[in-house]
């Protein structure tokens, strides 16, 4: 739940408009985007816990993230650290003093009865990201805060509670109302995600509830002011970002042009179904009865402590791609895939500096790494779990560029790489990948295709060359994909004329 004061308006710019299926009026989304993200710390945020993702139920617990009688938080310096990190990566401000306090709600996943969050003097107030059209989205602010635990209800009239999650640091970005569309949005949450990968502050893994999106919509016509907002809470995908989106837009537009009025709401998404559904009435700031967090200080962010998180910020996506556009004569789109996760911007890095050869590297990368991902026979969920270090891509990449081995072989060399571990060189004579370039041998093959193909052989001699591509393939299958391809068709060529 954002604990800013009501959005500024927004900038003025051209409005994206959204037509009514039913009378064709001109309606204007106005989204703002609340993200809580896990920060990427070995323990938790106010004790010593040490948080995994999958631990068995209560395992991961003190008496500190239990709130046991009498215990005292103490806060963890590289949350702290991470966030800064990520406030000055997105140009906000941060000043010098901030504080925690206590926001009371009750809930059987919050042991304390409270939650330890930042309301009016937050670490960061700021800053924001711009998207490819130069859109910027502003960001209202930043805040550290505790995570809850986690309630399951799904065991019929019981509710179990996991209390290994209370206590994670989270930080949530909430962002000005500066968006119009799913499409704004999806980008901008993709822009947000990628500095957040880029600082180390977090793997925002969706799928472990390491990125966890609500969004504020309302909905008006052009040139009047802003309506009453829905929150839609606990969106954990980009898809189901959109789909909420796409799908409140539609219902407060009918709702209003039937005659009706938006509540201010809570609203929860059903992924199956495609629609929203009302979750509760929407608190504001007072039913939380904030006040300052009496077993914490006022902490202070020194300008040696901005310093030193400025300086663990690596080259951020946006630069990384124009210099591999300006360096490596690489597409726009091609930049964008190879800067999307840093894991892959610096394993294509350092693969390119190895092999001296960037644009082979990204096309391999982007053909087969990026295919290995996914595959059910490979069983790698993410890029970082491929076992292939960049000196493997790059040694195969050399080996197809010197003609040591086809295409082809490269591919099946880089998944015996992947499966066994073993270096290029070895599996290359093991698996017997090399290429064939032996004169003699190749007119071998060649003319016992062309024995076989005398229709096309006339074909070509009647003045169609284009007829000699459906030759190739019958020669590299006579040589189980191992024949040097452009020797293979200079002796054809050749061939075709002798025998003429």
């Amino acid at each position: 739940m954002s604990t800013q004061p009501a959005a500024r308006p927004a900038p003025e710019k051209p409005s994206a408009v959204y037509r009514s299926p039913t009378t064709g009026a001109a309606w204007v989304a106005v989204i703002g985007l609340e993200c809580h993200v896990q920060l990427a710390t070995r323990t938790k945020l106010f004790c010593g816990c040490e948080y995994r993702f999958g631990a068995p139920a209560n395992s991961i617990t003190c008496p500190v993230c239990t709130a046991q009688p009498g215990v005292l938080p103490v806060l963890n310096r590289e949350a702290l650290a991470l966030a800064v990190r990520v406030a000055l990566a997105i140009g906000a401000t941060v000043p010098e003093r901030s504080k925690f306090d206590r926001k009371h709600y009750f809930y059987c996943d919050l042991p304390k009865g409270y939650q330890i969050s930042q309301y009016d003097q937050p670490f960061c107030h700021g800053g924001g990201l711009t998207l490819a059209s130069g859109q910027r989205i502003r960001l209202a602010r930043i805040h550290l805060e505790e995570d809850a635990g986690k309630a399951i209800h799904d065991r019929g009239d019981m509710t179990l509670v996991d209390l290994n999650r209370a206590g994670v640091p989270l930080v949530e970005a909430v962002s000005e109302a500066d968006i119009e569309t799913a499409a704004e949005a999806v980008e901008y949450l993709g822009a947000l995600k990628e500095i957040l990968q880029y600082t180390g502050a977090s793997d925002c893994d969706m799928e472990k509830g390491e990125l966890r999106c609500d969004v504020n919509i309302s909905v008006r016509q052009p040139a009047e002011p802003w309506r009453t907002k829905v929150e839609v809470k606990n969106l954990n995908s980009f898809r189901h970002v959109a789909a909420a989106i796409e799908h409140e837009l539609a219902r407060q537009v009918e709702v209003y042009e039937t005659g009706g009025s938006i509540r201010q709401e809570t609203r929860l998404f059903d992924p199956e179904r495609g629609v929203t559904r009302a979750m509760r009435s929407k608190e504001s700031a007072h039913d939380y009865r904030y006040f300052a967090e009496p077993d914490l200080p006022a902490f202070r962010v020194d300008a040696a402590f901005r310093e030193r998180a400025r300086g663990a910020i690596p080259e951020l996506p946006a630069s990384r791609r124009a210099r591999y556009a300006a360096e490596y004569g690489l597409s726009d789109k091609d930049c964008a895939a190879l800067t999307a996760e840093r894991v892959v911007a610096d394993f294509f890095e350092a693969a390119a500096r190895l092999s001296e050869r960037p644009r082979e590297c990204a096309n391999w990368i982007q053909n087969e790494l990026f295919r290995m991902v996914g595959e059910a026979e490979s069983g790698y969920a993410h890029f970082g779990e491929i076992p292939l270090k960049p000196h493997d891509l790059a040694e195969v990449v050399r080996l197809v560029g010197a003609g040591t081995i086809q295409n082809a072989a490269g591919r099946t060399l880089l998944g015996a790489m992947a499966r066994t571990g073993r270096s290029a060189r070895i599996l290359v004579q093991e698996l017997g990948l090399e290429q064939v370039s032996d004169a003699s041998q190749i007119e071998a093959w060649c003319r016992a295709v062309l024995a076989e193909k005398p229709q096309i052989v006339a074909d070509v001699r009647a003045g169609k060359p284009n007829a000699l591509n459906a030759l190739l393939g019958p020669v590299m299958k006579a040589s189980g994909g191992k024949a040097n391809a452009a020797l293979v068709r200079a002796t054809l060529e050749r061939l075709v004329r002798e025998t003429a």
